[in-house]
């Protein structure tokens, strides 16, 4: 079934009488994103060449904030209001270490901008509206049930990401609204966790809007961070009985060209023991900058052995956003 044809069950939609601001207004700025990357673009065999997702609208010049696979390596990129409306967007930045992504509309949208709040106060049971592009009929009330870190098979570390459910079913780029009417984060995923009696929760992973406050400037002047990037593998690991396995890995990538096969089993980094995601991926990064030679120890069937691996420059792979 198509987000098109889909709406939030009435009982879980926001009631804009249960709300101190205007909630109709605050769920305008949130924009749809139809997004189309080239075939030949580095990502399009993982996240494909057509992307849909949601946007929201941060600055009165039309300046949008999302997430950052939905954008990246995007050749074309169309944005959909509230009423209807068509309008051409432009990739402007998509920063790998916090996961957001910037497009800027190429005309006018003529909505109201979300104002960022303040994630760091969000507590554990705290209620926040949960809204992807298409008004009330798409957002949900929702609570806050978890902040702790988030570790991706992707090379990917948050500190401190957001837990909310119920869950949104269409999460990539949604917002998440406190309590205020200000934006506190923007959906990434959905994720599933049992409670030990056969019962399943679905709930999202969102990325606090505090991320990209500290960067905005930064990615809006110069379309990155002023950082040195982090070493890239081009490889994906997960967590399996204790153990760290590769799970696969980019074509054309370090690894991959290292001779590391999917089915290792990754023991450390440069002798130091690793047992999970987030650790793996940490010490990856000591070991410098993009360039850095990171030595995995590898355990493949019944032998150990080291794999030395030149790392790369992930944004060095991607194609740069062109401006039609």
């Amino acid at each position: 079934m198509s987000k098109a044809d889909w709406e939030i069950p009435p009982n879980l939609q926001p009631d804009p009488s249960d709300y101190s601001f205007d909630l109709d207004a605050a769920l305008n700025a949130v924009v749809g994103l139809k997004c189309h990357a080239p075939a030949d673009a580095f990502t399009a065999g993982v996240l494909g060449t057509e992307r849909v997702g949601s946007g929201v609208v941060i600055r009165d010049s039309g300046l949008i904030a999302t997430i950052g696979y939905l954008v990246m390596e995007a050749e074309t990129i169309w944005l959909t209001t509230q009423d209807g409306r068509a309008v051409p967007g432009h990739a402007l930045a998509v920063d790998q270490d916090s996961g957001f992504g910037l497009v800027q509309a190429l005309g006018p949208l003529r909505l109201p901008a979300l104002a960022f709040g303040d994630a760091d106060r969000l507590r554990l049971g705290d209620a926040a509206v949960f809204a992807a592009h298409g008004g009330r009929h798409h957002a949900i009330e929702t609570r806050v049930i978890g902040r702790q870190e988030f570790a991706g098979y992707w090379e990917y570390v948050l500190d401190d990401a957001i837990f909310t459910a119920p869950a949104h079913p269409f999460w990539g780029g949604g917002a998440l609204i406190g309590t205020d009417g200000r934006l506190v984060g923007i959906g990434s995923l959905i994720l599933q966790q049992g409670d030990g009696k056969g019962r399943r929760m679905d709930m999202n992973m969102t990325v606090p809007i505090t991320h990209l406050a500290a960067i905005l400037d930064e990615l809006l002047a110069y379309g990155r961070v002023r950082r040195p990037p982090r070493p890239w593998l081009g490889m994906y690991a997960t967590e399996s009985d204790d153990m760290l396995v590769v799970g696969g890995l980019m074509d054309g990538g370090p690894a991959e060209g290292a001779g590391i096969r999917p089915g290792d089993r990754v023991v450390g980094v440069d002798g130091d023991e690793v047992s999970d995601l987030a650790g793996l991926w940490r010490r990856v990064w000591a070991c410098g900058s993009a360039g850095a030679e990171v030595r995995l120890n590898i355990q493949r069937d019944d032998r150990l052995f080291d794999v030395t691996i030149r790392s790369a420059d992930r944004a060095a792979y991607l194609k740069a956003p062109k401006l039609h």
